[in-house]
C-alpha cells in the first residue's frame, strides 16, 4: 500500500512504469490499485496522522536490470533515495523517490 494525496495519479505513474494498461487500474471509493501478476499495489489517500506521504514500508521490485530500471524511473520523475550499493557477490539494491514521495526499492544481481 502506498500513500498519496492523489491516488489515482499514483497508480497512473505506477502502471505506466510497470508497463501496464488503463485496464490494469482499478478503483472504487476508498482505494485506487493496480494488479500485476496476482498481486495488488495499492493506492489509498495520505492522512498526515495516520498514513502520511512515505509512510508505507519499502516494497522492492525484483529486476535484471537494475542499472536500466533505476535510469527510466528516474528520466519518469522519481528522485534517487539510496545506492545503488552492492550488498553481496550476487545482489545489489537501490531505492528511489516515486513522484509521489513515496520510497521503493529495486533489486537486481550483482554485475
Amino acid at each position: 500500500m502506498f500513500f498519496a494525496a492523489d491516488p489515482g495519479a499514483a497508480a497512473i505513474w505506477w502502471a505506466r512504469a510497470l508497463d501496464l494498461g488503463s485496464d490494469d487500474i482499478h478503483s472504487n471509493e476508498a482505494l485506487t490499485w493496480l494488479e500485476v501478476d496476482g498481486v495488488e499495489i495499492g493506492f489509498h489517500p495520505a492522512d498526515p496522522e495516520r498514513n502520511p506521504v512515505g509512510g508505507s514500508p519499502v516494497v522492492y521490485f525484483a529486476t535484471d536490470g537494475l542499472d536500466a530500471d533505476w535510469a527510466r524511473l528516474l528520466a519518469m520523475g522519481a528522485t534517487p533515495h539510496r545506492g545503488p550499493i552492492t550488498v553481496s557477490s550476487t545482489r545489489r539494491i537501490t531505492q528511489l523517490r516515486d513522484p509521489f514521495g513515496n520510497v521503493v526499492g529495486l533489486d537486481g544481481p550483482a554485475q
